[in-house]
C-alpha cells in the first residue's frame, strides 16, 4: 500500500462515519437570507482572525502593527495591542493566551490578557500558525518553503520542506491531522501528527478551484491563504476564487462568493455557538451566520 493511500485511509477512519459517508453541499452550511455583513472597516490590511473562549474575534491590521478585538454580541471593536511587529497569523492556545506570528520581527510571541507579549522563539520567518490544546505550535514559512514545529519551551524544528508557498495552516478537531495551504498551487497538503510531534503521510489531499483568469493563463495559482476546519471536518479556505469548502474526503463542496472584490485573507468560526463565519478582506472584516459550527481549543469548556 502506498503512503498516500495509507494516509487517506487513516484520516477517514479518524472521522465519525456520519461526517464522510454522504455528500456535503453548501446548502448544509449556508442559511437562506443570511449574507455577509460588514463588521469592521477602515484598516490597511486585515488578517489572522482568532476566536477566544467567549467567541470574540481578534484580528490584525498588518501594516499598522495592531491587533483588534471584535465583540460579536455588541459589534464593538477595540484595540488590544500595538507595536506587534507586523503580526499576521493569530490563534488562542489551550492556555487561553493569544499566540501571534510577528512577520516583521521574525518571531512567535504570546500575549497575556493584559496584551503583554512574551517571545516564544525568534530568528524564524513566520506567516501563519496553528496551536494545539497543549500549546505546541505549527507555523508556515513561505519564504523558505518550510513548516516548523515549536514546542512550549520554544525549541523549533523543521517538520516539512518542499511546499512551494506554504501559507495558511490549521488542525482538524482530532488534533492529529494538520492541513497546509499552498498559495502558489492548487493543493491543500495534509499530514498526520505523530506522538513525537513530527509529521507523516504528506499528501496533496484536496484540489482548489482556480479563477477563470488562472485557467486561461494555464497557471495553477490558487491564492489559497487562511483556512479553518469545522466540527465535522469540513475545510474552509480563502482563495482568489472565494471561500472554498471541502468535505472530509477532500472533495470540493462549493465556493462561497466573496463579500467584496478585494481578496480574502483568512477565516475563522466565532460567536457564542461558533456558528458565525468571520473573514478578513483587505480593509474590512465580514461576518455570516451558518448552519455549521466550528471548534476551538476551548470547545470542551462549552
Amino acid at each position: 500500500m502506498t503512503l498516500p493511500r495509507a494516509a487517506a485511509i487513516w484520516m477517514l477512519i479518524a472521522l465519525p462515519a456520519a461526517a464522510w459517508s454522504q455528500d456535503m453541499p453548501l446548502s448544509q452550511v449556508l442559511i437562506d437570507g443570511e449574507n455577509w455583513k460588514l463588521a469592521a472597516s477602515g484598516y490597511q490590511f486585515t488578517e489572522g482572525p482568532a476566536v477566544d473562549r467567549e467567541g470574540n474575534v481578534y484580528f490584525v491590521d498588518v501594516p499598522a502593527s495592531k491587533i483588534y478585538k471584535l465583540d460579536l454580541k455588541s459589534g464593538a471593536v477595540s484595540q488590544f495591542a500595538e507595536n506587534t511587529g507586523r503580526a499576521s497569523g493569530l490563534m488562542f492556545g489551550g492556555d487561553g493566551r493569544l499566540y501571534a506570528c510577528q512577520n516583521g520581527g521574525r518571531a512567535i510571541v504570546v500575549y497575556d490578557a493584559a496584551a503583554k507579549p512574551t517571545v516564544i522563539c525568534d530568528d524564524i520567518d513566520v506567516n501563519d500558525l496553528a496551536v494545539t490544546r497543549d500549546n505546541h505550535i505549527y507555523v508556515t514559512d513561505p519564504k523558505n518553503h518550510k513548516v516548523w514545529h515549536v514546542d512550549p519551551a520554544g525549541t523549533k524544528t523543521v517538520v516539512d520542506e518542499g511546499i512551494e508557498r506554504p501559507n495558511g495552516i490549521c488542525l482538524w478537531p482530532d488534533q492529529r491531522t494538520l492541513v497546509v495551504a499552498d498559495s502558489a498551487t492548487e493543493h491543500l497538503w495534509t499530514f498526520r501528527i505523530e506522538n513525537d510531534r513530527t509529521l507523516k503521510f504528506k499528501q496533496p489531499y484536496s484540489t482548489l478551484q482556480l479563477t477563470t483568469a488562472m485557467i486561461i493563463a494555464s497557471q495553477h495559482i490558487s491564492g489559497a491563504d487562511g483556512l479553518k476546519c469545522d466540527a465535522v471536518g469540513r475545510l474552509y479556505v480563502t482563495s482568489q476564487a472565494g471561500l472554498q469548502m471541502f468535505d472530509p474526503m477532500g472533495r470540493i463542496c462549493g465556493v462561497i462568493a466573496k463579500p467584496q472584490e478585494k481578496s480574502l485573507s483568512n477565516v475563522v468560526f466565532a460567536g457564542e455557538k461558533l456558528d458565525t463565519l468571520v473573514v478578513t478582506s483587505g480593509d474590512k472584516v465580514f461576518v455570516r451566520k451558518t448552519q455549521a459550527t466550528g471548534w476551538s481549543n476551548f470547545t470542551s469548556d462549552r
